[in-house]
């Protein structure tokens, strides 16, 4: 009886400690990079915005998973990435690809396919004037 709860103990430990490790390791993981290139109103689409950002993926980098309530068009400069919408397949892309998400998409992957190298796109965003770039997924 004894043996079993000190059993069960150490499995628990064992459990909370790498549940610790695999947390950490997500976390250290460096955030993208976006920098704003320009926004234009859309007078002919009104409360309509165009907004133009640079995103760099350091190597490793991971997104969470969001949405962003726009048409997204993606277009790869540098590097590697991986981009999934929800229900959708996984897709790798490179300098010269591009990538589409519409307004009620859930951006579930987006991550830098190097441990080692960053990686750069465009990315386009028609929106409501004023909204976030980005709204995380609950």
């Amino acid at each position: 009886m004894f043996r079993s709860k000190v059993t069960a103990l150490v499995m628990a430990v064992a459990m909370l400690a790498a549940a610790s490790l695999i947390g950490q390791a997500h976390a250290a993981a460096p955030e993208a990079i976006v920098t704003p290139v320009m926004t234009q109103l859309l007078p002919d689409y009104p409360g309509k915005e165009a907004e133009m950002i640079t995103v760099v993926y350091p190597p490793g980098s991971v997104d969470p998973v969001h949405r962003h309530n726009a048409h997204a068009f993606v277009y790869v400069l540098e590097g590697t990435i991986v981009m999934q919408l929800k229900g959708g397949k996984e897709v790798t892309l490179t300098p010269g690809q591009s990538f589409y998400e519409g307004p009620n998409d859930v951006h579930t992957v987006g991550r830098n396919a190097s441990q080692t190298k960053p990686a750069k796109f465009l990315v386009l965003l028609l929106k409501d004037k004023g909204a976030p770039i980005l709204v995380p997924e609950k």
